[in-house]
This record gives C-alpha cells, sequence and structure tokens, in this order.
C-alpha cells in the first residue's frame, strides 16, 4: 500500500470552508505534486474531501494571535493533512 497526501488550506477552522491552498503528494509515484494542478483547487471544501474518501488526520491547532499581531501576514493557519492509501506495484 502507498500513501497520497492531499494538503488543504481552509479559509476558516471549519471543514466546510472554502480551500484557499492546496498540495498533492503521491507515495505511488506515479505522479509529481507540480504535475497537472491547475487554479482551481482539487476540491471546494475539506468536507468535500472527506466525501470523496479522503481521510482526515491532522489539522493545526486553533492559536489566537498574540496582542498587537492581530494583522499581521504570515503563514497560511488553517491546515488539514488527508490521506488515502492505494495499492502499488513498486515493492
Amino acid at each position: 500500500m502507498r500513501q497520497h497526501i492531499l494538503v488543504l488550506y481552509l479559509a476558516t477552522s471549519a471543514l466546510d470552508s472554502d480551500v484557499v491552498g492546496w498540495s498533492r503528494y503521491d507515495g505511488t509515484g506515479r505522479t509529481h505534486p507540480t504535475t497537472g494542478d491547475s487554479d482551481e483547487p482539487p476540491y471546494p471544501t475539506g468536507l468535500a474531501a472527506l466525501h470523496d474518501g479522503w481521510r482526515l488526520f491532522q489539522a493545526s491547532q486553533l492559536l489566537p494571535p498574540q496582542s498587537g499581531h492581530e494583522y499581521d501576514v504570515s503563514f497560511l493557519k488553517h491546515e488539514f493533512f488527508f490521506e488515502k492509501l492505494e495499492e502499488s506495484s513498486r515493492a
């Protein structure tokens, strides 16, 4: 079995909020992270990925901003990791 990883960055901490960024990684070696990706996210929401069979295995901690830093630009903080397992012919 090989693992497919899908990282979705959502607009809020809710799984039904819009996807604003994403990355994909294919443990089978059949695709590459940047091959075939478009400007459209693979799913409109994290919930849609769950409906398609992806398993959620990690979500970012919800940490409030420090006082005085509420409007600082930084990393995308609503990050969710999903996986699918697939048979692979590789040993």
